[in-house]
């Protein structure tokens, strides 16, 4: 699981501390990498601040006990300077390391650690001295787990506060080494599963003491947790407030204000807590490694009995490797050779393509391909090595049963406003109430007569607008009138309603978008 305070930082921090392991992408990355050895090797007998000198002299100790020591043939502070650009160490102006003017009037630099430096330093040397026989599980820690905890609650009691942090600082730096010793060790074990298939012989050697480390993991892991998990509630019993602050109190980190230390410390219990007595319905992360080691075990067993069929029947992954180098082997020319391989192994020759960025005045010509920023690439350039074309577009789909459900939709809408049209005809729009679809279309009807009313001397004079079976008359009036509907009632102030039916000669004669200009024309 990932720090809280790697995962509170922000990209551009990011991007920062990433650059602190440029000199592991160097061609000369040896070179760097012993370079800040001899720096390492001045820095253990108390000398922080070298100059180029000094750590030429540490390489050349170097140099006596380790062959691989490479040699600088005077560039040795190019690369203490480039070391200094990546942020991996600090370079000063020593003014009074110069013996004489001539030193003096060439720069005299030293250089220093930075701090983040250091830690990607230690990184890579931590990266490089991994071993995969050091993964274990530690059984007898829980022990001193509970030991500690109980002495915790003991000191909790008493008000000792310089015990607290002696212990509770013991608690954390053991937590912390068993969650790193867990994951080492459940990686390597998949390392080591995925690997049998070449060589099982390695798996056969350890199987036997692979499985009684983690059988007796389990067993001292099944003995302890309910006893740590006592052990944890007893301690927040005895004051976990208390607990934190005289921790924090005790705390000797000169860069923190206490609120801070105390903030760290509440989220280093609450880590602990995690791991033998969570809050809620949720496994504690001691009872997530058990289940995660016994589902290990049984895949170490069935990998086994795997392996045991495999060996009895005679085919596995080595002998199938070999009947493949035997049939390259006896291939009739070099060309069968290669294709044979490249089918077996999915070989293909590289490809190395290459595009334009689209602002071309951004990107610097002398921006190597490195610190350059890389452009898209299209699929088919990137398969075919072709630049992708428009194409032809592509046909559009007929649809005939929604066509056919829209015509009926539409008929049907149709003839319902016939029928609205031709009660309106008969029966007028006065004196009754009119129903949903009547209204809909004497509205509509109104709509074109409004649109097509004049301007005559200043005044409106009466429009008109149709459809296929009646024409609405707005003929003005003084009183003017009402329209009753299933809504409510309709005012017209100014202007009465007059209904007509039409004819269908006139009807098609007149369209329905002509209907309102016919009126306005009368």
């Amino acid at each position: 699981m990932a720090d809280r305070r790697a995962l509170d930082l922000d990209s551009l921090a990011i991007s920062d501390r990433f650059r602190l392991f440029n000199f592991t992408r160097r061609d000369d990355h040896v070179a760097y990498l012993w370079v800040l050895r001899a720096m390492d090797r001045l820095r253990e007998v108390h000398r922080v601040q070298v100059d180029a000198g000094e750590v030429q002299s540490a390489l050349n100790e170097l140099t006596r006990l380790h062959d691989e020591v490479p040699t600088f043939d005077g560039n040795l502070r190019d690369r203490l300077d480039a070391l200094y650009e990546d942020g991996v160490v600090h370079r000063f102006d020593d003014a009074s390391r110069a013996g004489n003017l001539v030193r003096y009037r060439n720069r005299q630099s030293v250089y220093q650690f930075s701090e983040l430096g250091y830690w990607a330093y230690t990184s890579v040397e931590g990266l490089l001295a991994a071993r995969i026989q050091d993964a274990n599980l530690s059984r007898l820690v829980f022990s001193d787990i509970l030991e500690d905890l109980k002495a915790l609650a003991a000191a909790n009691r008493a008000g000792e506060g310089e015990q607290v942090y002696r212990r509770l600082s013991r608690l954390d730096s053991v937590m912390e080494d068993m969650g790193r010793r867990s994951a080492h060790f459940h990686v390597t074990l998949g390392e080591i599963i995925r690997s049998t298939d070449a060589s099982p012989e390695t798996f056969l050697r350890y199987k036997n003491a692979l499985l009684t480390h983690m059988s007796e993991f389990m067993a001292e892991l099944d003995r302890y947790l309910p006893r740590l998990a006592t052990a944890v509630r007893d301690v927040e019993a005895s004051g976990l407030a208390s607990l934190l602050d005289r921790a924090a109190a005790a705390d000797e980190r000169p860069f923190m204000e206490r609120h801070e230390r105390l903030e760290d410390w509440r989220r280093r219990w609450s880590v602990l807590r995690a791991w033998f007595a969570p809050e809620g319905p949720q496994e504690s992360r001691a009872g997530e490694l058990r289940n995660a080691t016994r589902v290990a075990v049984s895949g170490v067993i069935a990998l086994l009995r795997q392996i045991s069929e495999a060996q009895r029947g005679g085919v596995n992954r080595a002998t199938q490797l070999r009947h493949l180098a035997e049939w390259v082997w006896n291939a009739p020319d070099e060309g069968a050779a290669h294709a044979l391989t490249g089918a077996a192994f999915n070989l293909r020759s590289a490809r190395h393509l290459g595009t334009a960025h689209e602002d071309t005045e951004q990107i610097s010509p002398r921006a190597t391909w490195w610190d350059a920023p890389g452009v898209e690439v299209s699929v088919t350039l990137f398969r075919s090595g072709k630049a992708p074309t428009t194409g032809v577009p592509t046909p559009v789909r007929g649809n005939p049963g929604a066509r056919a459900a829209l015509r009926r939709e539409q008929a049907a809408e149709r003839r319902a406003e016939r029928e609205a049209a031709g009660h309106l005809t008969e029966l007028g729009a006065h004196g009754r109430v009119l129903d949903e679809s009547e209204t809909r279309v004497l509205l509509k009807l109104m709509t074109r007569a409004l649109e097509g009313r004049t301007v005559v001397a200043g005044r409106l004079k009466r429009g008109s607008g149709a459809n296929d079976a009646v024409m609405v008359r707005l003929v003005p009036s003084d009183t003017g009138s009402a329209v009753r509907t299933a809504q409510g009632l309709l005012h017209l102030p100014g202007f009465r309603v007059e209904l007509a039916g039409r004819t269908p000669a006139a009807g098609s004669a007149a369209g329905p978008g002509t209907g309102s200009e016919t009126g306005g024309a009368r």
